[in-house]
């Protein structure tokens, strides 16, 4: 029995790592598939939804599709969600214009943001309380290795030169979405020889990781997963604005903006009252727990902004390669993983509270050097300030963890993990929305007065001199918008420090009878 829960973990691990890597893989290779979408480099701004469409399907399918594995099984919902990913990368590698691939990617961003909790709630169905959370370690941990490993592991796979069989690409920035499709037929085999086939074996009479409380087991809450959906997919729209010339927000931003703000408020009020919960967290202290997962929230936010902005100053500024610009970026995520296991050691003997604050500090110091990059980067020691960075940002993931499953019930540490990792995955999606709306509005007004040189009427020395002229401008321009980005992230950090401050602390809050595990 042994052996087979931990063959069903292995894999529920790897289905996982599978999903967070495609969640980051196209941030190294952004720009890339922007220009063979036909995106001009001035015009970045409409290649964000190759990244927001993957958050948005994730973020969105996370808590519903749990809740379906409770109805219709682990395994069978595993399958399904395996089939959707590969579906989702086929149209990916097959897509010739912006809009089939951004459809691709929400497709797999549904079927990879189930299987996180699937994966969580199958632990709960085969391991007891006592070593359960050693399990959702190791299933946590894999989410977090494929947001370290997902750049530099798109950058890799884009390193297949280019060919075609049939006419059609395989190779380039297409080779890691076609790479998928294998991977996910053997993690269906794997899934279908180790995962049980019951649909919630071993959990009668206690509450469900994936949310469902005594009495509601069979249900799911349809409602709740459509007014989630709906107010992150107004939200994200009003952000969106393919043309920021004129303003920061489209002309229907600030409506969209305001109704996604209005449905995210009628969530919240259903939540409260709806019998079946999507992320049934009752019994918390509510303060404790809102800070926790606004902490989780603004750290996705700074680091999926660092992922791609970094990677844009690269190749941008630095005229990288994109695997040579996801090295750059490498240290970055390097500091990560570090500052995560020194967060750990240092939150069991000062805090969970002192070590967030102090991390979300750290990390605001590393985007203030950032701000201040030279616009000739070559030779700079930019590593120090992404060093600074990942290691601040590292810094919170653990005390995160341990502070939100602190405050809740060992029956409710699968969906309290869950929430942690929803709330940063939202803070990454509405944050790269929001700053990257404002950088390219700035972008945009710093060159509106630019003109692109032709090579018409003039000589070739006087055209590759206006051409010359023309290039540094921009490239002042896009050192103007980066800077301010990362100015703004430090804002994002200092903000997060203050909302760390509310955080639980270990002594305060462990131990609470009938409401806490200690931790």
């Amino acid at each position: 029995m042994r052996t087979a829960r931990r063959a069903a973990l292995g894999v529920g691990g790897a289905v996982v790592l599978l999903a967070a890597l495609d969640a980051y893989v196209v941030v190294t290779v952004l720009i890339d598939i922007a220009t063979d979408a036909g995106v001009p480099l001035n015009h970045l701004e409409r290649a964000t939804p190759l990244v927001t469409g993957f958050l948005l399907g994730y973020i969105a399918a996370m808590p519903l599709l749990g809740q379906l594995s409770d109805r219709y099984g682990r395994r069978p919902l595993i399958h399904a969600c395996l089939a959707v990913f590969a579906l989702g990368s086929l149209l990916t590698a097959l897509a010739g214009s912006l809009p089939m691939i951004v459809a691709g990617r929400a497709l797999q961003g549904i079927a990879g943001g189930a299987l996180l909790p699937i994966t969580m709630a199958l632990i709960g169905d085969l391991w007891d309380e006592h070593d359960r959370p050693v399990a959702l370690g190791a299933v946590g941990a894999a989410q977090e290795l494929g947001s370290a490993l997902g750049p530099l592991y798109g950058g890799v796979l884009a390193l297949v030169p280019a060919f075609q069989v049939l006419g059609v690409e395989l190779g380039g920035w297409h080779a890691i979405f076609w790479v998928n499709l294998p991977l996910a037929a053997l993690a269906a085999v794997a899934v279908h020889r180790t995962v049980p086939a019951g649909a919630r074996e071993g959990t009668a009479g206690r509450v469900d990781v994936a949310g469902a409380r005594e009495g509601t087991a069979g249900r799911v809450d349809v409602v709740g997963g459509a007014l989630l959906a709906l107010a992150l997919a107004l939200l994200v729209a009003g952000f969106y604005n393919d043309d920021p010339a004129e303003a920061i927000l489209p002309p229907w931003g600030l409506p969209l903006i305001g109704a996604g703000l209005v449905a995210g408020a009628v969530f919240v009020w259903w939540e409260i009252r709806s019998p079946v919960r999507l992320l049934d967290l009752s019994g918390t202290r509510k303060g404790a727990l809102l800070a926790t997962l606004g902490v989780s929230f603004l750290t996705g936010a700074a680091l999926l902004v660092t992922m791609v902005f970094v990677q844009f100053t690269a190749q941008t500024l630095l005229g990288l390669e994109a695997l040579q610009a996801s090295l750059v970026l490498g240290r970055f995520l390097i500091a990560l993983p570090v500052g995560a296991v020194l967060g750990g050691v240092l939150a069991r003997r000062l805090g969970d509270r002192l070590v967030a604050v102090a991390g979300l500090l750290v990390a605001a110091a590393g985007y203030v050097l950032m701000s201040r990059w030279p616009l000739d980067l070559a030779g700079h020691p930019i590593d120090i300030a992404l060093l600074v960075a990942g290691l601040g940002l590292g810094l919170v993931i653990a005390p995160i963890s341990a502070a939100v499953l602190r405050v809740t019930t060992a029956a409710q540490h699968g969906v309290a993990s869950a929430a942690v990792v929803v709330a940063r995955m939202m803070g990454m999606l509405i944050g790269i929305a929001g700053v990257s709306s404002w950088g390219f509005y700035r972008f945009q007004s710093l060159t509106a007065d630019l003109d692109t040189p032709l090579p018409i009427g003039v000589d070739a020395a006087e055209y590759a001199r206006q051409l010359a002229a023309y290039t540094a401008k921009v490239k002042a321009a896009l050192h103007v918008e980066y800077t301010e980005m990362f100015l703004v992230t430090a804002v994002l950090c200092l903000l997060g420090a203050v909302v760390a401050a509310w955080m639980p602390t270990a002594k305060g809050d462990a131990g609470r009878a009938g409401t806490t595990s200690p931790a």
